[in-house]
């Protein structure tokens, strides 16, 4: 039985753990399926860029409180973050990079700036 080519399909010549006819078929290959796998991570990264983009523009002094309601009109997704800071007082600070968030009472959230 003949081995193929993992890009092309064609009938591979030569080595036997050979996988590809070419370096063009390799680097197609490969391509095919960064692209696959940086889709989700590019989707992931615009949501966080967005989320830190609307932390920042509403808190311009490096401490401000808003309503959630604020936030959420803005597009902020609550669900993407990238690191959680809880204070030895036993309050989980919500992290997207350097802005911070913790939830206070009647909706309102404290952005911080680390």
């Amino acid at each position: 039985m003949d081995k193929l080519c993992l890009d092309c399909q064609a009938e591979l010549k030569g080595r036997t753990d050979k996988k590809f006819c070419d370096d063009q078929c390799r680097s197609n290959y490969n391509n095919k399926l960064k692209v696959q796998d940086q889709g989700l991570v590019k989707k992931i990264n615009q949501v966080l860029a967005h989320n830190r983009k609307v932390l920042k523009d509403e808190n311009p002094t490096g401490k401000a409180k808003v309503k959630k309601e604020q936030l959420v009109k803005r597009g902020f997704d609550f669900d993407y973050h990238t690191h959680f800071y809880t204070t030895q007082n036993g309050h989980q600070y919500v992290f997207c990079y350097e802005y911070g968030y913790l939830f206070l009472a009647n909706d309102e959230v404290l952005i911080v700036k680390k």
